[in-house]
């Protein structure tokens, strides 16, 4: 749909150029008063239209999601390169397929119902009709929101070089895609659609912000440049596109300055994701209790006294004894 005027968050309005997307639902303005809602993809525009940044932990399992639960965060990130270590045990190389994400979505979005969580969607696995798909398999497993990228299909992790982007009309074919497919969901759906370029560091920053110019003109939500390279060039990008939201990847050692979220949302930015955070940990924590056990014998040390009981409590037990209880049940009187 397209109007005359539209309104940014704090209630300006200014002209609107023929063509571009407008849907009045999902105005900004409407989801800025209110309680926040249990509906996760609602939740998340709540989040977008009022003060404050987004700070969402990549999680790339049951465990490390139920971690960043436990630590406070209120919006996890599935990451495509975790989801792709964690399930196949491969980089992040166009490895992982639709199934796989979906799946894995579907596992941490049920941890908490209400979680927001975006989760990554590659290059939507194919033409518009993949694109299509991939949206309402994640708006159907709990997923708030999705970032569509304009890498190629043998894409890569967006801090590695070599990395090769289709044409600009090819990545606008996808995020329109992506926003027909969320505005014909029956019902009215609030799912997030997140155009993400990783054009600036094979064209160039100008190219990219054209090119998410070009997104948030065909409905995207929010914008998301990879690899930024300064705290500069991310100011620069938050102010020629505002009044819409953008979305920066922390990775330490990746090709973005390891911006912490006070720093991040003193630059403008939205949301800040932390792309390998559970991951890289996890390895490090893992490969320590390996050599451990490997040297000693016992995995005495890398418990650091953590026994069966004390790790299934960080996994939800005590929400299962005492939903057992509430119903009747007497499984769990003795664990």
């Amino acid at each position: 749909m397209v109007e005359d005027i539209k309104a940014d968050t704090n209630g300006h309005s200014e002209p609107r150029r023929e063509g571009v997307y407008y849907n009045p639902r999902l105005d900004p303005k409407n989801y800025l008063e209110g309680p926040l809602s249990w509906n996760p993809a609602t939740r998340l525009r709540q989040m977008l239209a009022r003060p404050g940044i987004i700070a969402a932990p990549g999680v790339c399992d049951g465990i490390s999601a139920r971690c960043a639960i436990e630590a406070g965060f209120t919006c996890l990130y599935q990451s495509g390169a975790a989801t792709t270590a964690s399930r196949l045990g491969q980089p992040d190389v166009a490895i992982a397929t639709l199934n796989d994400f979906v799946q894995s979505a579907q596992m941490i979005c049920s941890l908490d119902p209400t979680m927001p969580v975006i989760a990554d969607a590659d290059t939507g696995f194919g033409g518009p009709a993949n694109v299509a798909r991939t949206v309402w398999q994640y708006a159907k497993a709990g997923v708030a929101g999705m970032h569509i990228e304009d890498q190629v299909q043998t894409k890569r992790c967006g801090h590695l070089l070599g990395k090769q982007v289709v044409s600009r009309e090819e990545f606008v074919t996808r995020i329109r895609a992506a926003v027909i497919a969320r505005d014909s969901i029956p019902g009215g759906s609030d799912f997030v659609i997140i155009g993400r370029t990783d054009s600036a560091q094979v064209l160039g920053m100008e190219e990219a912000l054209t090119r998410l110019k070009l997104a948030a003109d065909a409905g995207a939500d929010v914008c998301f440049i990879e690899g930024v390279k300064t705290s500069e060039l991310l100011k620069k990008t938050v102010a020629e596109l505002a009044p819409k939201p953008v979305l920066v990847n922390v990775i330490s050692g990746g090709l973005t300055p390891s911006f912490t979220y006070q720093q991040a949302e003193e630059m403008g930015a939205k949301i800040i994701i932390y792309s390998l955070v559970s991951c890289v940990a996890a390895t490090h924590a893992i490969r320590e209790a390996m050599h451990l056990l490997k040297k000693t014998g016992t995995d005495f040390t890398s418990a650091r006294g953590m026994d069966p009981k004390a790790f299934f409590e960080v996994m939800g037990l005590k929400d299962i004894i005492e939903l057992d209880a509430a119903a009747g049940g007497t499984a769990f009187k003795q664990v």
